[in-house]
């Protein structure tokens, strides 16, 4: 394949200021072509997997009372958002989490003899840095970024509001809910039990009384809560006490965690009206209760089907 067919190809990248993911070209340029649109340090970077001094670069912070994302210098390509930003005292850039997995390429690197995980842009193939296991919540990861490879962009700060919902495996649930427009961000993870902190051995157990489930984060100018909803009722069997599909145990039941008392009144009403539709014979069992404490799932479970590049294989029904 040359470049120019390589070009062609499409690739999904999410738009963080829209809050959807798009389908747009790869960026492949020559390096006369890079040279012409970078500085020689921007260039020595991206291009050269270079690495600039600690402490040396400028990064941006958003005007107060805005919010804003860095974007890959060469391509402009969303890469992490200003609240994800942290204060590692590394001397260089470090975030907790990027906008989206799909923005970043992630490659084994071993060129100073140590093994490393390197951080490209996941369009045109930037260089931006590395990432370690040393992070804070709740990711426990810290991506180191160069200054230069990023360049800032203000934006409004837009109004978010959560919802939590069970209904089965979260690998599934996840990579359904985080397709939908409108929808910023999902984490896997567990609610509903009664001790602090549970691991997914201790959930898997069937005796710590929490659900899998997933948190979502959502614009709703773009999404209501009530077609979060209607989209919850269509990707699960909420009739199956304990269970979905070949998933059995407590931790697989169907739960609505409402945080406020409008969300409750939505999730029975909108409950209510689907028993009453005629379209399941079978009682629905989904638990409509109030969210109590939210613990993120291990790395390995966020964005499970993403991460292993293959198509999502839980129990959906048609």
């Amino acid at each position: 394949m040359d470049e120019k067919q390589a070009a062609s190809q499409k690739i999904s990248i999410f738009n963080a200021r829209l809050g959807k993911i798009e389908e747009v070209e790869r960026v492949i340029k020559s390096d006369a072509e890079w040279k012409k649109i970078l500085t020689p340090e921007q260039y020595r970077v991206t291009r050269g997997r270079g690495t600039e001094q600690p402490f040396s670069g400028n990064c941006p912070l958003p005007p107060k009372g805005q919010s804003g994302l860095y974007q890959c210098v060469a391509c402009g390509t969303d890469l992490f958002r200003y609240e994800t930003k942290f204060e590692s005292g590394t001397g260089w850039p470090s975030f907790w989490e990027p906008v989206s997995q799909l923005n970043i390429k992630l490659m084994a690197d071993n060129s100073l003899g140590v093994q490393r995980t390197e951080v490209l842009c996941g369009r045109c193939d930037a260089h931006l840095g590395h990432v370690f296991d040393d992070g804070p919540l709740p990711s426990g990861k810290r991506y180191c970024i160069n200054a230069v490879a990023l360049k800032f962009v203000p934006t409004k700060p837009i109004k978010t509001e959560k919802a939590i919902f069970a209904a089965g495996c979260f690998w599934g649930v996840e990579a359904a809910f985080a397709q939908l427009k409108g929808v910023i961000s999902t984490r896997a993870g567990y609610s509903g039990g009664h001790f602090k902190n549970p691991t997914y051995e201790d959930v898997r157990s069937n005796k710590t009384g929490h659900a899998e489930c997933v948190e979502i984060t959502y614009d709703p100018g773009q999404i209501s809560y009530a077609k979060l909803l209607e989209f919850f009722w269509q990707i699960h069997n909420p009739t199956t006490p304990n269970r979905q599909g070949p998933d059995v145990g407590s931790q697989y039941r169907s739960v609505i965690f409402y945080h406020s008392p409008e969300q409750k009144e939505e999730a029975e009403l909108s409950k209510k009206n689907l028993q009453g539709s005629g379209k399941f014979k079978a009682p629905i069992v989904t638990e409509i209760v109030v969210a109590g404490e939210f613990f993120p799932a291990e790395e390995y479970h966020q964005k499970y089907f993403q991460k292993q590049g293959i198509k999502p294989t839980c129990h959906i029904p048609k």
